[in-house]
């Protein structure tokens, strides 16, 4: 074959698989989403609150659903998908998470909310068919949470976890990577690794339109700009400072091969999540590549013979890093204090 044939086979192969992720992503975004189902949570009884966190960033209280380590205990920050609800986080809509770390020394936090935002601090208005709002995610999560759970419920201001599923995946890095105080532990699972390479920008605009008619512009600007924050929060692109921070990290990805995980997912919803996964663990693995060659030395990289995009697989890696975190950020097990009364709760939390 002729150097221009092979040249035209590697670009036609690239648009197909480009046309074909175009197609089933915006179908996906479903699966790591939906409505919640009251048989989904966290069973009755654990001492979980809901506190209405001022932000003065956002303009507004942020939902945050809250479960004590004790006092001065180091927190773990769970961050949701592409489809974040304004009702609950999807880490407590799809699994036991509270339940799983109870009396764990970690307290537990899911801010509720940021459907597409990425958790970042957006160039604009975040503007989408529900109207417009603000996003500073990253103020948020930084400065204005940490300051209010470390005065009103005796959580460690500084040394904890960030861990994200997809589109958060990215984010929890990121997180890390310009505030390693306040998350020297950052986990991605099913990440989206190298968000300005190729046809990344494309894709998370599809995605973000399906998942609320947002617009990636508004995020961090036109890709071509020198002044966009696309390569900002790129986790490839700034590896060097997540070695430099000496950053624990936990990197999952699936192959795309469901396992037993997985039955009782209707067939489309499950061809999509073996499509994602599979085209998503490319990045994980260079990532994983560049990473050592950068002299990284504190990751756990997890790529298992099967996984799809889907929580029951992210569920497992939650529980499996649970000794390593508390390992990383000094948590001391020991009973979850009860939860304050419905009264007192309602006057600490603004609600």
């Amino acid at each position: 074959m002729t150097f221009v044939g092979k040249m035209r086979g590697a670009w036609a192969r690239r648009l197909t698989i480009a046309a074909v992720v175009a197609a089933v992503l915006p179908a996906l975004v479903g699966v790591v989403g939906g409505s919640a189902t009251a048989g989904a949570f966290s069973r009755p009884g654990l001492p979980v609150e809901y506190l209405m966190v001022p932000s003065a960033g956002m303009g507004h209280d942020i939902k945050v659903q809250f479960q004590s380590g004790g006092a001065d205990a180091p927190a773990v920050y769970l961050l949701d998908g592409l489809r974040a609800q304004d009702d609950f986080n999807g880490w407590d809509i799809n699994t036991p998470a509270f339940e799983w770390y109870l009396d764990s020394g970690l307290s537990v936090v899911m801010p509720v909310g940021g459907q597409s935002s990425f958790y970042s601090d957006w160039y604009k208005p975040a503007c989408g068919k529900a109207g417009c709002q603000t996003y500073k995610w990253e103020t948020f999560l930084t400065q204005e949470l940490p300051a209010y759970l470390s005065a009103n419920r005796q959580v460690k201001p500084t040394g904890s976890a960030a861990v994200g599923l997809s589109m958060a995946g990215s984010a929890a890095l990121t997180l890390a990577i310009y505030h390693p105080e306040q998350f020297p532990y950052a986990a991605s699972l099913s990440g989206f690794l190298n968000l300005s390479e190729g046809w990344w920008p494309m894709l998370v605009g599809l995605a973000m339109g399906d998942a609320g008619g947002f617009k990636p512009d508004d995020m961090w600007g036109k890709t071509e700009d020198p002044n966009s924050a696309w390569k900002r929060n790129d986790p490839m692109v700034n590896i060097a400072k997540l070695v430099a921070n000496n950053t624990r990290i936990w990197i999952y990805c699936g192959n795309g091969t469901p396992s037993d995980l997985s039955a009782g997912v209707s067939a489309g919803n499950l061809f999509n999540a073996k499509f994602l996964e599979g085209f998503t663990l490319r990045t994980n693995k260079t990532f994983q590549e560049n990473y050592i060659a950068a002299g990284g030395r504190n990751g756990v990289f997890n790529f298992p013979s099967d996984g799809v995009h889907d929580w029951p697989y992210w569920g497992q890696q939650l529980q499996a890093m649970k000794p390593d975190i508390q390992r990383v950020l000094g948590a001391t097990p020991q009973p979850s204090p009860a939860a304050p009364t419905a009264q007192a709760a309602s006057a600490t939390s603004g609600g």
